[in-house]
């Protein structure tokens, strides 16, 4: 079973424990009404998407409500030290949580006590905490932005805000930072840089990038499909959306590169399908999420 870890931005909302139940286009998890706008409920609204599709079990949520003041994550990271040991997820998916290098520690301990050790995915505060903790090698994926990447690159950076302007502009940079981040072992396993081409990487290689041009495609309306679709810049939460999809390809069987490099292409085939406008919400492109995965893996072959 595939589990998604994180936050939701209402201090209000005590940990929520539970499988995602879908009502209609609403997402629910133990009765709480999650709202698919950004960040981790819209990780979880294209993981269930995902799964749904794949014939997988729905994604157990367990998430709190946090501000950004860190007393939910705090109580979530206590809650998960707690219960994993018992648990039996075969796939992990973590997101913002304020990052916290102790608790990190206690949290992959307790993984490490299950019965089967869980492929795990980190994402957002939760990668930070995991480089900063120095077990950044124990990851299958990551999936940060081209800021996150550069302070993945930076072994002497406490946070993202010291690195994100360097090279938010300078595409060209990311596959040499892609080597540092392997170079100074703050690296997952797998790398799944997201930008305006998305790269992915294993052991400082890059294996994949998608942009829109395909080498050894002879399909014009293929390539063109997995262009950047520029008012997908202005919405939030369209990486969260590929992160989600990667955990559940990889929950399915799908090694963590292959997993990456189908969600990264259905991401931007599901933007195609959608054409958002700027003010469009994350939900209208999640909605095309099981059209996007059935063309590029019928693609794949």
């Amino acid at each position: 079973m595939l589990a998604i870890v994180g936050t939701i931005p209402d201090p209000g909302v005590d940990i929520l424990d539970g499988p995602v139940v879908r009502r209609g286009q609403a997402m629910f998890v133990e009765e709480q009404a999650v709202d698919t706008d950004r960040g981790t409920p819209a990780l979880l609204a294209s993981a269930l998407a995902a799964c749904e599709f794949l014939g997988l079990d729905v994604p157990h949520a367990l998430l709190v409500g946090d501000e950004g003041l860190g007393h939910g994550s705090r109580n979530l990271y206590r809650h998960l030290s707690e219960v994993l040991p018992g648990r039996n997820y075969t796939t992990m998916a973590y997101h913002y949580l304020q990052p916290d290098t102790d608790w990190h520690d206690r949290v992959l301990l307790a993984m490490q006590s299950m019965a089967t050790m869980p492929k795990i995915v980190a994402d957002a505060g939760f990668m930070y905490a995991a480089k900063m903790s120095g077990q950044s090698g124990v990851y299958d994926l990551f999936t940060p932005d081209a800021g996150e990447l550069a302070f993945l690159a930076d072994p002497d950076a406490p946070h993202p805000f010291y690195t994100r302007g360097f090279i938010l502009h300078d595409d060209q940079d990311v596959p040499a930072r892609i080597a540092e981040a392997y170079e100074h072992g703050n690296s997952a396993r797998c790398l799944l840089v997201k930008g305006g081409t998305d790269r992915v990487a294993q052991n400082g290689r890059v294996l994949y990038t998608v942009n829109g041009t395909r080498p050894g495609s002879d399909s014009p309306m293929e390539a063109a499909s997995m262009k950047a679709v520029e008012a997908m810049e202005a919405m939030g939460g369209t990486g969260d959306t590929i992160t989600g999809m990667a955990a559940a390809l990889m929950e399915s069987g799908m090694a963590a590169p292959e997993a990456a490099h189908v969600a990264a292409q259905a991401n931007r085939v599901a933007g195609d399908i959608a054409r958002p406008t700027p003010a469009s919400q994350i939900h209208e492109l999640i909605q095309h999420i099981p059209a996007a995965l059935d063309r590029v893996m019928k693609q794949a072959g």
